[in-house]
């Protein structure tokens, strides 16, 4: 995905491409969102990008300095749907759990793009709007700055933590996943209680583990928050 720093004079295009389309910065995130998806982030270059958009790939550093800037504004891009249609209920930690629950699931839609945003700190309005929404949250529940931030960063990290993990199960083939999830199931529900009496004990609950366990953390560490502001007002 490397490409060499490009700093732009002009960042406007105004005239079309070969293909008849005006370049705008949206349109070249559509576009690499739709590339890396279909293809993978490994496989990214602007040189694809430039031809899936009818354009000279110099084009697209009129509008992001390098491929750097461009994949910045990537993962902004899902934080974004993320936050689209979110409206505070009044319950504060019920909102912190929808706003977790978001950030896992716009990562889930773009799997090949969540290999490298989940990690990453865009400083971009849509990250810069959800921090601000979730410390306000933890703000308004009473707990001092401190305690917000804090908890806040446990939260988002739990969300794309699992969502980096599930992403990277969405990548294997089909069949690889299908058969680690039926692993749970066929090698460990026949092992000997002797040798392993607790698995043998839960044999029953254990094909669960071949699931997403993003829902259970969320609940368990929001469930925490609340019962902490509960004994600060007390």
């Amino acid at each position: 995905m490397a490409e060499s720093e490009r700093v732009p004079v002009e960042r406007k295009r105004r005239r079309p491409t070969s293909s008849g389309v005006v370049l705008s910065a949206d349109l070249i995130v559509d576009a690499a969102c739709e590339l890396i998806d279909a293809q993978g982030a490994q496989a990214f270059t602007v040189r694809k990008l430039g031809a899936a958009l009818g354009a000279d790939p110099s084009a697209i550093y009129r509008y992001f300095r390098n491929t750097e800037d461009l994949l910045l504004a990537l993962a902004d891009r899902l934080i974004g749907e993320s936050m689209t249609g979110f409206a505070p209920g009044g319950d504060w930690a019920a909102d912190l759990r929808e706003l977790g629950l978001r950030a896992y699931r716009s990562a889930l839609r773009h799997p090949q793009i969540a290999v490298f945003s989940t990690v990453r700190v865009t400083g971009r309005p849509h990250e810069q709007r959800a921090v601000d929404t979730g410390i306000g949250l933890l703000l308004q529940a009473g707990f001092d700055e401190a305690t917000a931030v804090r908890h806040y960063h446990a939260l988002v990290d739990t969300a794309l933590g699992h969502a980096a993990v599930d992403a990277g199960v969405l990548r294997l083939p089909p069949a690889q996943r299908a058969a680690d999830e039926q692993a749970w199931q066929d090698e460990y529900a026949n092992l000997p209680a002797d040798d392993y009496p607790n698995l043998h004990r839960v044999r029953d609950q254990l094909p669960q583990m071949g699931h997403s366990a993003v829902e259970p953390a969320l609940d368990l560490l929001v469930a925490a928050m609340r019962q902490e502001a509960a004994q600060r007002v007390g």
